[in-house]
């Protein structure tokens, strides 16, 4: 089963569930749009990728207003928020551990002969590809200035 028809069927789920399914429906419905405001630009459907783009896009944006809502005190708006940030997740494959995230971009490093921090961007346009989805890329940047220092 796709990414797109996985929410469909969860969005069909949460529809029947009414007000116990309420924010699950309104993230996915969220999510949809997303989706279908891609598909209008590019002409097409989103492949499964694509989706895991989105979704991770959705993550990020709700990861970045949390902390304007701790700080305004707005204790139901953060709760929101972290309960469409677990939902979201849910469709995201399993992010993978620091270290295999480390011995991934060591791999990286070996392959393109990387030994200086201006190979940095060499480094990350390789590896990223690789995580896809699976790592943060704060995270993966901040690794990679390590190793190469």
């Amino acid at each position: 089963m796709s990414l797109t028809e996985q929410l469909l069927a969860d969005m069909k789920e949460a529809m029947k569930q009414r007000e116990a399914g309420k924010v699950r429906l309104s993230t996915i419905r969220m999510v949809r749009a997303a989706q279908k405001e891609a598909e209008i630009d590019k002409g097409r459907e989103m492949t499964d990728e694509e989706m895991i783009d989105i979704i991770n896009r959705e993550v990020k944006k709700r990861q970045d207003a949390l902390p304007d809502y701790e700080k305004a005190n707005r204790p139901e708006s953060v709760k929101q928020l972290h309960e469409e940030i677990n939902i979201l997740q849910g469709y995201l494959p399993e992010p993978l551990s620091t270290e295999t995230i480390s011995v991934l971009i060591k791999e990286t490093i070996e392959e393109l002969g990387a030994n200086r921090p201006q190979d940095m961007g060499k480094v990350m346009k390789t590896v990223m590809p690789r995580l896809k989805g699976r790592a943060d890329g704060k995270l993966v940047n901040q690794l990679v200035k390590e190793m190469l220092q």
